[in-house]
Formats: structure tokens, C-alpha cells, sequence
């Protein structure tokens, strides 16, 4: 992990996307050229001190010096955050944590599988824009390649809460959607729909990158660990600090106790002890 800044960034944006769901974008150059996919920032949401302690959201996108992330409201602090406006400045900690692996480590066809379920679409999005600089367009496994492809797989309880799938596929990836009661696309969570595709492709040169709620990514180390694929994973834990000095984010791991905030938030899937 790289030099963590402190600086204060002008608030380009604050729009809502949808119900509970808003897209935020700061001017911050000095982070946006060096963040990573999976990596975050630490967000102070007020000038007072209320609420106290700032609010981790992971980096979304890039674009030229602005950074984007995309929240719920959930809670006070997020509350406080969907007010702000634009022009405002926002007192920010980045990059913080260690993020995704996504260089591909063989030649020739590999097949980079994306799943989110819920808000784990947020750093998802960013990792997509950076395999795409790889000279590979995301295409559907279906489609003989000799470059990198990906796969998009989204899930959420209803239709009502897909997010980011226009994002993926304005970056030419696919994208399958599962939705728990069947109302868009596959019909129950998204790591059943993953399983169906990982049986109709070869998955001997493939990867699975994953973000969402704790049970989801569980299964989803347990069907890596089934398939023999390497898979990555970012926790989605209760940060207090962000910077690891509070201990209040760690997961047991095969190397003992770990920060989710330093030495994750993105652990290989293996290690985690669930």
C-alpha cells in the first residue's frame, strides 16, 4: 500500500440514482492517480462533529482526478452525506486498504468473473474500467478469444435494486442478473447463478473477483474451493477508523487475525477461516 493522504475535495456531485442509492463524485487528484480497485476512502460526512467518526466507502470509478462512490443511506452518517451539496468540500483519508489482484497471470483465453450481490457492485465497477485497460474488451465466455474476458454476474432481492448494470455493460461487458424472487433474471442468489455458468465454461484459466454481504461471499469461497478457481473477495466490514489502528475490523484468517481496513478489505477467498 502507497503514501495515504488527507486533503479536502470539492464536491462535484451528490445525485440520487434511485430510492436509497446516491452517486457522489470529488475532485481529488492526488488520490484518484494512485487508487486501486478494491481500495477505499475514509469520508468525513460533516464539518461539525457529528457524526464523530468518519465513514469508508470504496473507490467506484475514476475519472481523470475524480473520484466516484456510490452509497446507501444507512444510518445518520450516510443521512448527513446524501445533504451535502456541490461545491462544498469534503475532508477525505485515501487510498486506504489493499485491493484486487487483477493482472492476468497466463496468456491466451482467461476468464475474469465479477460478482456482486447488493452494494458490492461499488468497487466491482472500478476493477471492470481497469480490465478493460488490459487491450481486452470484456466479452461473454461464450465468444472465442485470445484475450482477457469478463463476466458480470449482479444480484439483488428484486429488480427494484439492481444497480450499476448500464455501467458494465457501457464498459462492453455481459451482465447476468439474479434477483431472489425472480423478478429480472435468474431466479435466487447470485452464487447459484454462478455455479450455472461455471458449469457451461472451462474454468481452467479463470478467476472470480466478489464483493457483497458475509454469507454470499462464504458460498462463494466454498464454490471456488469446489471448482479449483482462485477467488478474491472484499469484505464489507464495520471500519472505525480505516487505517487499522483501532482493531475493530479484524476476520480470522489461516495467518491469524487480519484488519479488513490494512491488510484487506480484498483477501483471497481461501484464507478466510468462516
Amino acid at each position: 500500500m502507497g503514501k495515504i493522504l488527507q486533503l479536502k475535495a470539492k464536491l462535484i456531485y451528490n445525485k440520487r440514482v434511485s430510492g436509497r442509492y446516491l452517486h457522489l463524485a470529488v475532485e481529488a487528484p492526488k488520490i484518484a492517480n494512485v487508487a486501486k480497485p478494491g481500495q477505499f476512502i475514509e469520508v468525513r460526512v460533516s464539518d461539525g462533529l457529528e457524526p464523530f467518526l468518519r465513514r469508508p466507502f470504496s473507490v467506484h470509478s475514476i475519472r481523470g482526478g475524480q473520484i466516484e462512490i456510490l452509497y446507501e443511506v444507512f444510518g445518520r452518517g450516510t443521512e448527513v452525506l446524501s445533504q451535502r451539496k456541490p461545491e462544498e468540500s469534503l475532508d477525505i483519508i485515501g487510498p486506504l486498504g489493499n485491493g484486487f489482484d487483477y493482472k492476468p497471470q497466463a496468456t491466451g483465453h482467461r476468464l475474469q468473473v465479477l460478482v456482486a450481490g447488493g452494494m458490492g457492485v461499488a468497487p466491482l465497477t472500478f476493477l471492470a474500467e481497469r480490465l478493460k485497460k488490459l487491450q481486452a474488451p470484456c466479452l461473454s465466455g461464450r465468444q472465442a478469444s485470445s484475450k482477457l474476458q469478463a463476466l458480470v454476474l449482479i444480484g439483488a432481492k428484486t429488480k427494484k435494486e439492481i444497480l450499476c448494470e448500464k455501467e458494465f455493460q457501457n464498459l462492453g461487458c455481459e451482465v447476468k442478473i439474479a434477483t431472489d424472487d425472480g423478478s429480472r433474471g435468474f431466479k435466487g442468489y447470485v452464487s447459484n447463478l454462478l455455479i450455472k455458468v461455471l458449469s457451461t465454461v472451462d474454468c481452467r484459466q479463470s478467476t472470480i473477483y466478489a464483493c457483497g454481504p458475509k454469507p454470499m461471499l462464504k458460498e462463494i469461497a466454498r464454490v471456488s474451493k469446489k471448482y479449483n478457481i482462485p477467488a478474491q473477495i472484499s469484505l464489507e466490514e464495520h471500519m472505525a477508523c480505516g487505517i487499522g489502528a483501532c482493531l475493530g475490523c479484524v476476520v480470522n484468517t489461516k495467518n491469524g487475525y487480519q484488519r479488513v481496513c490494512k491488510e484487506g478489505p480484498v483477501f483471497d477467498a481461501e484464507k478466510i477461516i468462516w
